[in-house]
């Protein structure tokens, strides 16, 4: 009895000792979050913004950390739902994470700021573009590493006019905050160069069947079609449109810009013409990072890959030069040009990147992308 007494004294000792040494060790880590679509039809996109994050945080962690902290990340899913990002950034809050990469939609990021700024969450979005996200906000904390649509509008809408130029132009949208923003900013620019815009109207995302658009389109004699939103609609229409006849050219943003986009149009996708922020993929300065990419089967191509690595490093080397502060990162990155994989990055008092290269592609059936010439 004895024996055994003192051998259970032991084993309970051991435990209380293991579980101070992993608490310890758990402490000593940095946490980040990741708060991206891992359910609803866009996952796709939380899954580029995932591989970059995980490739970035094995490069950091593989090379010492954070001040020899490493680097832990707690994933949230928001589904890309408004309605569900306060609930994500709440999910953030409560665990005590003080730095966030995401939202990666537009309109969870724009429901959700808020309570990441008030309580003082580090957040930097990799691929939310619409510019309410920040304009006019006062917000202190809350950043970008891509461009916002009123930049990304001008390119599109450059090109159209000066590449494409079509006689007759429809702009639509999926009447949300991403696609209604960007499609009005081309619009916009459109109208500006005098550029007959025939048709400016909003389709409802997540509906099969979009006949009726397209026969307004047929019927308004248009020849080029900008449409904002996401891929799935964007899928519909080109595959719509080529089996009800209709011969037009259609281009979106960085949103319609994924591989699935081809399951859904088929042989209509090619052609397709989409801007995209520039492949910093082929940057020789960056072979050593895509071939960390290449070497976990991930694609450092992708729309959003390199802009979420970007995110990472922003964040990382912020934490580094004035310690693990949420306040402090916050304050250094508004002030800060930092070197990343997408190119020296700053920011100005809204959050927003100072400069941003988005480039348009051409879109082809094999899922693989070229620059646009015309």
């Amino acid at each position: 009895m004895r024996a055994s007494f003192q051998l259970k004294t032991i084993v309970a000792t051991l435990g209380l000792l293991g579980a101070a040494v992993t608490s310890q060790a758990y402490a000593q880590n940095i946490k980040f979050a990741m708060v991206i679509p891992t359910t609803g039809h866009l996952t796709q996109y939380g899954d580029m913004v995932k591989e970059g994050v995980s490739t970035a945080v094995e490069q950091i962690n593989a090379a010492g950390g954070i001040n020899g902290k490493k680097i832990e990340v707690t994933t949230v899913d928001d589904a890309c739902e408004p309605k569900q990002g306060p609930v994500a950034a709440n999910r953030v809050v409560n665990s005590k994470i003080g730095y966030m990469i995401g939202p990666v939609c537009s309109g969870a990021a724009i429901a959700a700021a808020p309570i990441y700024d008030n309580e003082g969450v580090v957040v930097v979005t990799p691929s939310a573009t619409s510019p309410a996200l920040t304009e006019g906000k006062n917000f202190h904390y809350i950043f970008r590493t891509i461009g916002r649509d009123d930049q990304q509008g001008p390119s599109a809408a450059k090109f159209i006019i000066e590449k494409a130029k079509p006689a007759k132009v429809a702009v639509l949208h999926d009447k949300q905050s991403y696609g209604q923003g960007i499609a009005s900013s081309v619009r916009d620019q459109l109208q500006k160069a005098k550029v007959n815009v025939a048709l400016f109207e909003g389709i409802n995302a997540g509906d099969s069947d979009y006949s009726a658009i397209i026969t307004k389109l047929k019927s308004a004699g248009v020849d080029f079609v900008y449409y904002g939103g996401y891929h799935p609609e964007m899928g519909l229409l080109l595959r719509q449109a080529s089996e009800q006849g209709l011969k037009v050219r259609m281009m979106g943003p960085e949103g319609v810009g994924n591989p699935e986009v081809n399951a859904i149009a088929g042989n209509a996708v090619e052609g397709m013409l989409v801007t995209l922020p520039a492949d910093f993929s082929t940057n020789p300065k960056n072979a050593a990072i895509v071939k960390a990419f290449q070497d976990k089967k991930r694609n450092p191509s992708g729309a959003f890959q390199l802009t979420a690595y970007a995110a990472t490093q922003a964040i990382a080397e912020s934490i580094k030069a004035v310690g693990d502060d949420p306040k402090k990162v916050a304050d250094h990155l508004h002030k800060a040009t930092i070197n990343t994989v997408i190119g020296p990055v700053s920011w100005n008092k809204q959050g927003d990147l100072n400069a941003f290269d988005f480039q348009i592609f051409q879109w082809h059936k094999d899922g693989s992308k070229t620059p646009a010439t015309k």
